[in-house]
């Protein structure tokens, strides 16, 4: 198999952790070739896909953990598989690749689908699981959302298109700061903000739970840190694996069939207590953590499910 990744930078990636490096990893291991490129090395041109790419080896556990062969101009259309992995901000220039990924040969497999992707950012696919999700609204009205908030006492403030916790607060209807608090974080997103309830039970942890074809392989758990409501591993989240609850398997169930209409073959969704927060598909991450704390290895399970 000759897949292509499109990534940021191998070089910007942690091998301790990266979920990308652990599916290639083991996409090497069954003697895949594997190249990668750069979003901005993707070219349009008499209707097909010109990329510049560049041969990836990688070495598990070592400070020079890859190796870069000589870049070269290929079409895109003579890979099978395509990986979309590069990090969000799910931006104009994020959505502007789906759009090129969409000229693709059907014979070429893009993990996700990037007309998906494009369709259902993570913030807003969960939306259509309203009765799935903590009491929650999206809007850019300062009025509606303090209303909202004077409601619920407490909320977790969130950009759409953000990423790993990044510009998340947390903020109470009775701070003396509010409206300032308020309307900064509205000046600051240039779309509208998600405001959700803010769930106590976030202290014992925030489910990470990984899909594939629509199925739960693997749930982590993610502590705060002392002083932290946010649980973003990037932001010192503690991981433990966990086992699924009978409502997380309800919500799996619920969104199933879902994510595979809509072709999201590798899905990681956020659970908190008992309530959906988010459907992660741009860039799922938590895969390497979950193995080393001694659960299934979840890249195996990608490469072994890639055809069903």
């Amino acid at each position: 198999m000759k897949i292509a990744v499109q990534m940021d930078h191998v070089s910007k990636l942690s091998i301790k952790g990266d979920t990308t490096l652990a599916l290639c990893l083991e996409a090497q291991k069954r003697k895949f070739k594997l190249y990668q490129y750069l979003p901005d090395n993707l070219t349009f041109i008499d209707g097909r896909l010109k990329v510049v790419v560049e041969e990836l080896k990688l070495f598990d556990d070592c400070e020079d953990f890859f190796e870069l062969g000589k870049p070269f101009t290929d079409d895109l259309n003579s890979f099978d598989t395509v990986l979309m992995r590069q990090e969000p901000p799910f931006d104009m220039h994020y959505i502007t690749y789906t759009h090129l990924l969409d000229h693709l040969d059907k014979k070429v497999r893009v993990i996700n689908n990037p007309v998906s992707v494009r369709n259902a950012p993570e913030k807003l696919l969960v939306t259509h699981f309203a009765d799935l999700m903590p009491k929650t609204i999206i809007s850019k009205n300062f009025d509606e959302i303090k209303e909202f908030v004077s409601k619920l006492n407490k909320v977790v403030l969130k950009p759409l298109y953000g990423k790993g916790g990044e510009g998340i607060i947390l903020l109470e209807s009775n701070d003396k700061m509010f409206d300032k608090k308020l309307e900064n974080f509205l000046l600051g997103e240039h779309e509208p903000i998600m405001a959700q309830e803010y769930l106590p039970i976030v202290k014992k942890g925030d489910k990470r739970i990984i899909l594939i074809n629509g199925e739960p392989v693997g749930c982590l758990n993610r502590i705060p840190a002392e002083g932290e409501f946010r649980s973003n591993l990037g932001v010192g989240g503690l991981p433990e694996l966990s086992e699924l609850s009978p409502r997380d398997i309800e919500i799996c169930q619920r969104i199933s069939k879902t994510l595979i209409d809509y072709d999201l073959y590798f899905v990681g969704i956020d659970v908190i207590g008992d309530f959906l927060t988010e459907i992660n598909v741009t860039c799922p991450t938590g895969v390497r953590q979950i193995k080393e704390l001694g659960g299934p290895d979840i890249a195996k399970l990608f490469w072994d499910n890639i055809n069903s």
